[in-house]
């Protein structure tokens, strides 16, 4: 029988690397790479389908719709 060997995301993103150096291609991002990019993401959208369902905003949504309102446009100096 034959063994099976389980591989580390480390390891599999090696081997895509060298696979895509010997086709001259470009490799894929590392992982991990994008995860917090992608957890503020998923974040904003729960926000957002919160207010469209009527539901209090919060944090920087909540923030962005007031500086709408308010007309302030940044944090210049003298602002």
């Amino acid at each position: 029988m034959s063994e099976v060997v389980a591989m580390t995301v480390n390891q599999q993103y090696a081997l895509d690397v060298y696979r895509a150096a010997q086709r001259g291609e470009t490799p894929g991002p590392a992982p991990g790479l994008h995860d917090w990019a992608a957890v503020r993401e998923l974040r904003d959208r729960r926000r957002f389908e919160a207010v469209l369902a009527g539901r209090p905003a919060r944090g920087r949504i909540r923030a962005a719709l007031a500086r709408r309102l308010s007309g302030h446009r940044g944090h210049a100096a003298g602002c």
